[in-house]
Order: structure tokens, then C-alpha cells, then sequence
């Protein structure tokens, strides 16, 4: 398949789900739902470099339980657990590429007041709405993602960046709009950001290692001016 020819089935795919698969009966809607998840996994598999590494493989797997999660969230507790599985193999992606800069250090501060202002918001509406049993694993979650956020921050990979924050803005619209209060066109923002950040994730496996190359010819060269 042509370099862009996947990416434009996964763009249809993603936009015919959203768009226009109706919502009964609910396993097409669920289907269609988890096809552009597939195509994504396969664009990840098929545009991995041969020398495939560690990040290679812990992001496909990633991907794997991500898309698990997506087909099991209607029990939410299940699908919870197979997207932290999935960010979990995430942030140990991130972490094998860690490339370490003052400023993107720095960027755990803002994560970090947002982790803690999203959870505080849930945990005072799940208390409201006698879902108790929730928190706990709700507060992990939000932990769990936000250090995923914050490590592919600390990749310095544009691509991993753009996915993992993509990523927390689903997520963040999909908890809001389902414990604390309705937002307008949820299900067109919810899934737009998700797929996307799930495409630019995939993508970053691509990238990571040409990008970090380039970083470190580019130090040598300013080591070598000194």
C-alpha cells in the first residue's frame, strides 16, 4: 500500500464511524468503532523499521491494549484496566528515549496541576453520584496517564507529544462528559482526538530514532565547535 494510502483508509474509516454509522444496532456501531484501531496497529506494524527495538515492540502492544480497551469500555471497569494496560506499555516506550531538558522537565508542573484539578472534579462527582468504587481506579488512571503525557514530553519526538496530549484531551472530554456534566458534540471531539492521538503515537515508531539521531549529531557538532 502506498505511504499515504493507508493513512487516507484509517482518515475514511475513523470519519465514516463518527459520522455516519448510526448507533443500532450496536455491534456494527462497535465494528466500525475498532476498524480504524486495526489499520492503525497495521500502519504501526508495517512502517517499523527492520532493526526493530524495545520501542518498537511495547508501542504495538500499547496499541494492542488501547484498542482492547475501546471494545470493552462499555464495561467501563474492564476497559479502564486494558487502556492502563496499553499507557502503561506507553510511558515504557517514552522512557527507553528519554532525553533530558530543563524546559521539558519543567512541563510536569502544568501536567500536574491538571491531573490534580481533573481528579479532584471527578472524585467530588463520583462521591455526589455513590460511585465510590470508582475512585480508586479513576485516580490511577489519571496518574498513569499523565506520567505517559509527561515521558513522551521528555522524548523531545513531536509526534509521540502531539498523541500522548491528544490523548489526555480525549480522555479528559470522555470522563468530564460522563461523571460531571454534558458537553456539546462530546462523541465527535472524544473520538476525533483519540484516533488521532493513536495515529500519532503509531507514527512516532517511525520517527523516534531518526529524530534522536539527528539530536545527538546535533550536540556532537555543537561539542565539537566548543
Amino acid at each position: 500500500m502506498s505511504k499515504y494510502g493507508l493513512p487516507a483508509l484509517i482518515l475514511f474509516m475513523g470519519v465514516l464511524y463518527i459520522f455516519f454509522i448510526p448507533a443500532d444496532p450496536h455491534a456494527v456501531k462497535l465494528l466500525f468503532k475498532l476498524i480504524p484501531m486495526w489499520l492503525i496497529l497495521l500502519y504501526a506494524y508495517l512502517r517499523m523499521p527492520r532493526d526493530r527495538n524495545r520501542y518498537h515492540a511495547t508501542t504495538l502492544i500499547g496499541l494492542f491494549f488501547c484498542m482492547l480497551g475501546d471494545g470493552l469500555l462499555q464495561w467501563f471497569v474492564i476497559g479502564l484496566s486494558a487502556f492502563l494496560i496499553g499507557h502503561i506499555f506507553y510511558l515504557t516506550s517514552f522512557i527507553t528515549k528519554w532525553r533530558f531538558s530543563k524546559a521539558r522537565f519543567a512541563t510536569i508542573i502544568p501536567i500536574a496541576a491538571f491531573a490534580v484539578y481533573m481528579g479532584a472534579e471527578l472524585v467530588q462527582a463520583l462521591i455526589h453520584d455513590g460511585n465510590e468504587a470508582l475512585i480508586a481506579p479513576v485516580l490511577l488512571y489519571i496518574v498513569v496517564i499523565s506520567l505517559m503525557g509527561w515521558t513522551a514530553i521528555m522524548t523531545g519526538n513531536k509526534w509521540a507529544i502531539m498523541g500522548s496530549l491528544l490523548f489526555l484531551v480525549s480522555d479528559s472530554i470522555l470522563s468530564w462528559n460522563m461523571f460531571i456534566s454534558d458537553i456539546a458534540y462530546s462523541g465527535v471531539l472524544i473520538m476525533t482526538t483519540y484516533y488521532a492521538a493513536q495515529f500519532l503515537i503509531a507514527h512516532s515508531s517511525q520517527t523516534m530514532d531518526i529524530e534522536k539521531s539527528h539530536a545527538l549529531l546535533q550536540q556532537d557538532g555543537y561539542s565539537s565547535r566548543r
